[in-house]
């Protein structure tokens, strides 16, 4: 039997949150949520997920501020992440570039069901 994956979804708005967790759940990850980038980044640390579902336009701490400080952890380095954000990537932070990001995506563009593909897209390519 295969391991249950780990993915934090880092999501302000609460019903896209809930959305996101409902259907994940039911495509047999294990989810977690997270409010802000503070939370996301606490919550990557306590829960070591496979993946993260980042949104970049959140309060106490934005989505590219959180995965700066990720990617600066030794623990944080090596996490799966797909930005999913209402932002198209040519208004994304400049510094986003460099710090490793699976995929971009514009959540608008995509349905519960594309984003649970894309994330067996992005671990089965990554997988060791």
């Amino acid at each position: 039997m295969q391991p249950t994956i780990k993915v934090l979804v880092v999501e302000d708005d609460t019903d896209l949150q809930a959305l996101y967790k409902l259907k994940l759940e039911h495509d047999g990850f294990q989810v977690y949520v997270a409010n802000n980038g503070v939370e996301g980044l606490s919550g990557a640390q306590e829960w070591q997920p496979d993946i993260i579902l980042l949104d970049l336009m959140m309060p106490v701490m934005s989505g590219s501020e959180m995965l700066a400080h990720l990617r600066s952890e030794k623990w944080g380095s090596d996490i799966r992440v797909i930005v999913l954000t209402n932002i198209s990537k040519d208004e994304a932070p400049p510094a986003l570039r460099f710090l490793h990001v699976d995929r971009y995506v514009v959540k608008a563009h995509q349905t519960p069901a594309q984003i649970t593909q894309l994330i067996r897209e992005v671990l089965e390519t990554n997988a060791p």
